[in-house]
């Protein structure tokens, strides 16, 4: 989800809600400790010379039970956020304390939620490195034949 996208949902929220991928929601009382523009300039393992921008949003909850963030307040943050920073409408990122680190998460809305989604690690670059891709075959596309299938009683398992 791009910071645009995130302003639009604002304008029209009720509320400001952070759900994780386990369906458990972020405190009620959390803060945005951060908004800011994060650049990461590298080199990829083919070689590839790479440049990503995101806007990373970090999420903190503290013993402060009172405090709830209204949609209007993270607007105004996002807004001077932009101002100050010059951020551009890139991919948010969302950190959040995790058990044992800080985590980072994508970020979608269902019409009610901001949804916490799940990143994964992968190879940029898996033409050079010789890495097999993965191939997904559909299970239930898949028949049994009567030199590859057992049978009960049948010895091959």
């Amino acid at each position: 989800m791009k910071l645009q996208e995130v302003k639009s949902q604002l304008e029209s929220a009720t509320g400001v809600n952070f759900k994780l991928p386990s369906g458990q929601y972020v405190e009620s009382h959390f803060h945005v400790t951060e908004v800011g523009e994060i650049t990461k300039h590298f080199i990829d393992c083919g070689g590839v010379e790479r440049i990503e921008k995101k806007v990373s949003f970090q999420l903190w909850s503290a013993d402060d039970y009172d405090h709830r963030i209204h949609p209007e307040k993270l607007l105004n943050i996002i807004n001077l956020s932009q101002d100050k920073l010059g951020i551009g409408n890139h991919e948010v990122e969302v950190e959040y304390q995790g058990l044992d680190s800080i985590q980072k998460y994508g970020l979608d809305y269902d019409g009610k939620d901001f949804n916490l989604t799940s990143k994964e690690t992968a190879c940029l670059a898996s033409d050079a490195c010789g890495i097999p891709e993965k191939v997904k075959v559909d299970l239930s596309n898949l028949t049994a034949t009567a030199t590859s299938s057992c049978t009960p009683g049948g010895g091959c398992c």
